[in-house]
């Protein structure tokens, strides 16, 4: 019976001219990874990146054009509001208007005084507040866009059609008239200008020593 030296453990044998390393079994690779220096990426794995980049460009477009619809609409909203607004305005001053016009008689005959003074300032006091404004005065040039004559005649002292009293005033809120002034116009006497014309070339002509003799 053979005795066994403890500790020490029977090794395979070796075959002559190897190293102990090539005792030891390799490990196999691991499934999936790719060999060493291999830089070629999958075709699929391509294709799939592709779609994913152009499915995100579609869905920032759609994003921004949502985006930008309710922008628009925020705006559109915000110009309805304030066209609403001004319209009920309007509409409010525009019934108030006979009201101002009986102050302003009033105010012309010496009758604005007392209590009903300080309720008729305080009543044009709101209604500037609000964006009233009032305009016509004598002597302006008659614009159609703004005036609505009533009366009409001529005069010698003016040049163009003009505005020679004030029957009604008119009033707007900011560029929109909401009643024109009601006014008297009165135009330049026919044939004036022309007497007018024919002086002024007489005046030229003394200053000028007279037309050139032939």
């Amino acid at each position: 019976m053979t005795e066994e030296t403890p500790g020490f453990e029977e090794k395979p044998d070796v075959p002559s001219g190897a190293t102990p390393d090539d005792a030891e079994p390799k490990a196999a690779p691991q499934e999936g990874t790719a060999p060493a220096g291999d830089g070629h990426a999958d075709p699929g794995l391509v294709a799939q990146l592709d779609q994913v980049r152009t499915a995100l460009g579609e869905r920032t477009a759609d994003l921004q054009r949502l985006q930008a619809e309710y922008q628009n609409y925020r705006r559109r909203v915000e110009r309805d509001r304030i066209t609403v607004k001004e319209i009920a305005v309007a509409n409010l001053l525009t019934e108030l208007l006979p009201v101002l016009d009986d102050i302003g008689r009033a105010r012309e005959h010496g009758e604005l005084v007392g209590g009903f003074k300080s309720v008729a300032e305080s009543l044009e006091t709101v209604a500037a507040k609000m964006g009233l404004q009032q305009f016509g005065k004598e002597g302006e040039p008659f614009d159609p866009t703004i005036h609505e004559a009533l009366m009409h005649s001529y005069a010698p002292d003016v040049t163009e059609t003009t505005c020679v009293a004030i029957l009604q005033p008119g009033y707007r809120i900011g560029e929109r008239t909401i009643r024109p002034a009601r006014v008297a116009v009165a135009e330049p006497q026919p044939g004036a200008q022309t007497v007018k014309d024919e002086s002024a070339e007489a005046a030229d002509d003394k200053e000028s020593g007279g037309p050139d003799e032939g």
